[in-house]
């Protein structure tokens, strides 16, 4: 303001000194350094006309009109000999403006708090207030004593570099938290809804309480518990606002809350009104969780509200309203649960819009939608489609908008964010033994954008050598078949031996409804053992390593009702696959592989982007007439059991005293178990969201046996690094084993790119 009352008063200065001027007529007017404002515009402002006399207090309004436009530093007038001459100083461009200390990654929230662009005028005022809305969401994090600088700088052109250096206040620690009024509930509960919470003893560790202090959450905590209580029956629980005390001398804080429980109510009645009957109520009530006689819950009554609504939008009622409303008896303390319903008109889709489909071409979105136009709305069929397009693999994300067009008509419109499908993907590790392991492999998921999967693998590591070539379909002719076609030259060095296989296989699949899906496939396969180690084998245990032919059909059913192909937040994946080998050949067995996985973001829950996991896989086979070494099951690395070597569980092989048979460079004879079972718990978080990393902690357990599961078993802890880099899905594996036995082959760190997570 200052800056601005000092041209203000040069500009009476200078009026000033013109009226020895003023009976002088006006015969021109120029304007010099002038930019911003065309000459047009300026003639509309300037009250300073030509062929009248010089007017020093129109000519001072004037200057102050032109200064308020915002674009000048500074703005003077001159006369000489009739023509007046208006001045002007324009503002410095900012090129280069830079925010470094806080949200350094975070583009969005700079935008946010800077709402300055390059190429805008330097303007002090909007230089501080962006200091202030810098301060005050340091301040909202509870880093108090925050202070911003401003660097500038005049670059040789002229322009302006700016810069703000946020320097972080000390952290506000909530010491002690007390809930003084708290009878029927225990306290210590209520960490689970607040923002705000007592700092724990060693709150420093992960999933301990830090005690940080969120002001910006202090408004809301009443409400959470409050919320809370109503989960409980307490309709009419107050919490009043907390009472913060801060010693400044410590950065500390104690918070109290006052808390009137209230009375326990109890739901007396379920009441559905239809403004249209458009449904059995019965229908509606069946799918309703409350229930009579037992007390209130608020998120119960919510989820309700949400289940009729999506039965009645089923039918096509998009625009269904459900008014959900209370109506308490304060002397029975009991509650009348009311739904009324408002369901509108039915709709149908007007049209499909696909967008940010750059690449996938439009059928291959549209043949995973179960809405198309002409169709009846349906609230599950959007979410599915959803669901649908995720699990395809091809998106990195996409959304579906419901554009309305009338009371019965609307548009829906599919926006895409394409995913990498088409990379170089890598694998491998580093042991105890073995050293470092290398794979490589050329493929596509989504080639020309067609949904068909082509692949060349060029697999090279220290133990394997594969050249394989693979081509699938998963919607033939867009229809709901599926079909493959594959072959392979592999040659894989075990501690003991090496194998080669040169095979061929086929299939074809079939989706029968939006989840479950059935294949049915052949293949067949040449395969060879050498470099066998001197062990003293007997000639049962020498039958493994014949050189076999194998012919056999495979079939399997599989249900997949996730939401995304990568990282799935909701939904599981079941697959039971049988093989059949000795449709001629040599090989004879029977093999079961049974794969389930269930996921379960708790986003809502925790309002933090948790995801749980639960992966489990079971393998049999049986001995039909001769089962080779190559079609058993080994157990370790990614897939089972991580920190121990791919290949490295396992049942071995014994001589007539039950030693273990060794060779001549001390390596154990392997030879597979005939059933294994393995399964994960994993807990997955946001590391850098802007990045799209997530890290991963995880236990890992699994058996493996000839005569049964309980032989062999073995466990691990660890994290992985989940990674969407440029050149596809990263991660990096380190493990710990756990109960690890003399003679296992652990691997402590494995990665691999190009795989689900």
């Amino acid at each position: 303001m200052d800056f601005k009352l000092n041209k203000i008063t040069l500009s009476l200065f200078l009026s000033t000194s013109l009226l020895c001027a003023a009976t002088q007529t006006i015969t021109s007017i120029k304007y010099e350094g002038m930019i911003h404002i065309s000459e047009a515009v300026a003639k509309q402002l300037n009250e300073v006309k030509i062929g009248e006399p010089l007017d020093p207090i129109r000519l001072d309004k004037t200057i102050k009109t032109f200064f308020e436009q915002g674009y000048f530093e500074d703005v003077w007038a001159d006369q000489e000999e009739g023509t007046v001459t208006f001045h002007f100083k324009e503002k410095a461009i900012i090129s280069k403006i830079e925010l470094k200390g806080f949200k350094e990654n975070d583009e969005d929230a700079q935008k946010s708090l800077l709402q300055i662009e390059k190429g805008a005028l330097y303007d002090v005022k909007r230089i501080e207030g962006a200091k202030k809305r810098i301060v005050d969401a340091l301040n909202q994090e509870g880093k108090i004593d925050s202070v911003v600088e401003v660097e500038t700088q005049t670059l040789d052109n002229g322009s302006m570099s700016v810069k703000f250096i946020a320097n972080e206040g000390r952290e506000i620690i909530i010491k002690e938290l007390r809930y003084n009024g708290v009878i029927g509930l225990d306290p210590d509960e209520f960490d689970k809804v607040v923002a705000n919470k007592e700092r724990d003893f060693m709150g420093w560790m992960w999933g301990r309480n830090d005690g940080k202090l969120k002001i910006a959450e202090l408004q809301y905590d009443p409400l959470r518990i409050h919320d809370y209580y109503m989960q409980f029956g307490y309709l009419n629980a107050k919490i009043d606002a907390p009472f913060v005390a801060v010693d400044f001398n410590h950065y500390e804080a104690t918070m109290a809350y006052n808390v009137f429980e209230g009375d326990i109510f109890r739901v007396s009645d379920i009441l559905i009104f239809q403004d249209t009957a458009v449904i059995e109520d019965q229908a509606l009530l069946d799918v309703i969780k409350l229930e009579k006689n037992k007390p209130f819950n608020i998120k119960t009554f919510r989820d309700d509200a949400e289940s009729i609504k999506t039965k009645i939008a089923d039918l096509g009622y998009a625009f269904v309203q459900v008014q959900p409303d209370l109506r308490q008896d304060k002397e029975t303390k009991t509650v009348e649960v009311i739904y009324r319903i408002v369901p509108g008109k039915k709709v149908h889709i007007r049209n499909v819009i696909i967008a940010g489909n750059n690449r996938t071409l439009d059928r291959v979105v549209r043949r995973e939608l179960f809405l198309a136009p002409g169709d009846l709305y349906s609230s599950t069929n959007l979410k599915d489609s959803r669901n649908a397009i995720g699990r395809t693999g091809y998106f990195e994300t996409n959304t579906i908008e419901e554009k309305r067009i009338d009371d019965e008509t609307m548009d829906i419109i599919v926006q895409t964010k394409e995913a990498p499908t088409g990379n170089i993907q890598l694998g491998g590790g580093y042991g105890s033994f073995g050293g470092l392991m290398l794979s490589a492999a050329i493929s596509d998921r989504n080639i020309f954008g067609s949904g068909i999967t082509v692949g060349l693998n060029l697999e090279k590591s220290q133990r394997t050598s594969s050249y394989a070539f693979n081509i699938s379909n998963p919607r033939l002719n867009d229809s709901d078949f599926s079909g493959n076609f594959a072959i392979n030259n592999t040659s894989t060095k075990y501690y003991t031996y090496t194998t080669t296989s040169k095979g061929v296989s086929l299939g074809v699949g079939h989706r029968f409804d939006r989840y479950w899906s059935g294949y049915v496939g052949y293949n067949y396969s040449q395969n060879a053992y050498s470099d066998l180690s001197d062990v003293n084998l007997t000639q049962d245990q020498l039958r493994f390593f014949e050189s076999y032919a194998k012919s056999s059909v495979m079939l399997s059913a599989s249900y997949d009702s996730t939401d995304d192909y990568y990282i799935a937040r909701e939904g599981m994946n079941f697959t039971q696959s049988f093989e059949k080998a000795g449709i001629g050949g040599d090989a004879e067995f029977i093999k079961s592989r049974s794969n389930f996985g269930i996921y379960r973001g708790l986003q809502k829950l925790t309002d933090f982007d948790l995801i749980l996991r639960y992966k489990a896989r079971f393998n049999y086979v049986t001995d039909s007439g001769f089962l080779p070494i190559n079609e058993r099951f080994f157990m370790g690395g990614i897939g089972s059991v991580r920190g121990y070597r791919s290949f490295s569980i396992s049942p071995t092989l014994t001589d007539a005293t039950g030693a273990t048979l060794l060779s001549s460079t001390g390596a154990v004879q392997r030879n597979g178990g005939t059933q294994t079972f393995s399964n994960s718990f994993e807990m997955s978080f946001p590391l850098v969201p802007e990045a799209r990393m997530r890290a991963t902690a995880f236990y890992d357990y699994g058996m493996i046996g000839d005569k049964s599961l309980s032989e062999i078993s073995r466990s691990s802890v660890g994290v992985s690094l989940e990674w969407f880099s440029p050149v596809g899905p990263l991660q990096l594996v380190f493990a710990k084993p756990l109960g690890q036995k003399e003679g296992d082959q652990t691997a402590v760190f494995e990665f691999t790119i190009g795989q689900r997570f």
